[in-house]
């Protein structure tokens, strides 16, 4: 699962996920990639079963990067516990998502096979995507 070796502080403030994803939001390493259309949290778990899911369907051909990082500390308080007496426990990490970021890239396969690996990757995500081409993208190289 994904979550940094250290951090500064133990419990974050939520925070407020407004507008479009300013940084992040062009294909950077690879020819393929989903890109988020929504604004959620994305938690280490549903990352690694996006990861988990194309690795598999690519059968680890190619190469992956995950665009995201979940370096947000999300808390909780139990059931039945009245408001008040402080913050909760920290029960995982999220990375927030804005739309227009882009989440997974995929290099090295056909587009048929990475247009299907990011689509089941899409699956287990909580937002909308879009599957996104490079722009200099030649179909004739890769064939």
């Amino acid at each position: 699962m994904l979550q940094p070796k250290r951090t500064k502080y133990r419990r974050h403030q939520k925070g407020r996920l407004k507008g479009n994803a300013q940084r992040g939001n062009q294909l950077s390493f690879g020819s393929f990639g989903i890109k988020s259309l929504d604004t959620k949290w994305l938690t280490g778990r549903q990352l690694e079963a996006a990861r988990v899911a194309v690795t598999r369907y690519m059968q680890r051909e190619g190469q992956i990067w995950i665009r995201v990082f979940p370096d947000k500390v999300q808390t909780k308080k139990p059931l039945d516990v009245r408001m008040g007496k402080g913050k909760g426990d920290p029960v995982g990490f999220v990375a927030t998502v804005t739309p227009g970021r882009m989440i997974i890239e995929v290099e090295g396969v056909s587009r048929e096979i990475a247009q299907e690996a990011l689509r089941l990757a899409a699956q287990k995500l909580p937002v909308k995507t879009k599957f996104v081409v490079r722009r200099d993208y030649d179909s004739t190289v890769n064939a």
